[in-house]
């Protein structure tokens, strides 16, 4: 027999949601068998699939002990190195810069140094995270970018703020703004574009159409021209919709490829402002959470930097 005190990371999750991050090795074949005959229970009674947890409950698991290991959690983020750039940081979210050349995540073949590693490391070394007292929680970023794109990337500090942010996300309560250099001015000074959105698995890039096709997804991105320089565009970018490389595939589609982009930009130019990692970053986060939303306050505080690539392309545009 297991035994779980429910804590509040595990609270306001289903039963067998739960069973299935606490007990991994449980299959879940075996688990809802588990449930229907009474081997699951909660506070001593039954319980259905769709049960849900409360702080404090305490589940118990009548299998046998070579069925019953607990999940073990990864203490490789102990290897990354320390978290430098924090933006904006209270009890329950964290805000950090991604510099261009580290993972959000583990691709599978990378080492253990990714930004939501550092950002682990970074709270248990505040004793904020502790594994062996989560039964199922770790902290989790909310936002992710592309390797070779820097900016702001949250993380949920606790499951409850974490379910806020999922939502908020889904239901577009959480804007992502940016800033870039595209190689063309785009065709209006600033503008809400819409068009339909496809990606080619085995070919690892988007298609982008102006009409609806089958298989593509609506896409709407805002744009406004900031300045410009010799040539180039500094452009801010407010996304309405979160597709794979949206801003890049849909500014090179409208005439405004990113500068130093090698999938979609233009390689002549490129080349002759000598730039081969693309000029964007996502440097600003917005928020439009409900009064009674946990995280409401946020949409006071809107976490932003400074970045401005004109400042980093000065030499080159001397």
């Amino acid at each position: 027999m297991k035994e779980f005190i429910i804590k509040q990371n595990d609270s306001n999750q289903r039963i067998d949601k739960f069973i299935t991050k606490a007990m991994p090795e449980i299959p879940k074949s075996m688990m809802y068998r588990l449930i229907r005959k009474k081997d699951i229970k909660i506070n001593g009674k039954r319980c259905e699939n769709c049960t849900r947890l409360n702080e404090g409950d305490v589940v118990r698991v009548y299998v046998k002990d070579d069925v019953s290991a607990e999940k073990q959690h990864d203490m490789n983020f102990l290897n990354a190195p320390v978290l430098s750039e924090i933006i904006f940081e209270d009890e329950n979210i964290l805000t950090a810069f991604k510099p261009v050349g580290l993972d959000s995540h583990s691709n599978g073949t990378n080492t253990d140094d990714t930004l939501i590693n550092r950002i682990k490391r970074y709270l248990y070394e505040k004793n904020e995270y502790i594994p062996e007292s989560e039964s199922t929680f770790a902290p989790a970023l909310c936002s992710r970018l592309d390797r070779n794109t820097s900016g702001l990337v949250i993380a949920a500090k606790n499951a409850a703020s974490l379910r806020e942010l999922n939502s908020g996300i889904q239901n577009g309560m959480v804007h992502k703004v940016y800033r870039c250099i595209t190689t063309s001015k785009p065709p209006e000074n600033e503008d809400i574009v819409i068009a339909y959105h496809h990606r080619n698995e085995n070919r690892n890039i988007v298609e982008i159409s102006d009409k609806p096709l089958c298989g593509f997804r609506e896409i709407r991105t805002g744009y406004k021209i900031l300045a410009e320089k010799s040539g180039l565009f500094l452009i801010e970018v407010k996304l309405f919709t979160g597709r794979t490389h949206q801003i890049r595939a849909h500014l090179a589609h409208i005439g405004a490829p990113i500068l130093g982009d090698g999938k979609y930009g233009d390689i002549s130019a490129n080349k002759r402002y000598r730039v081969f990692r693309q000029a964007l970053c996502a440097c600003k986060l917005e928020f439009d959470f409900p009064e009674n939303s946990l995280l409401h306050y946020l949409n006071q505080i809107s976490p932003e930097i400074d970045y401005n690539f004109f400042k980093y392309m000065h030499g080159k545009l001397m």
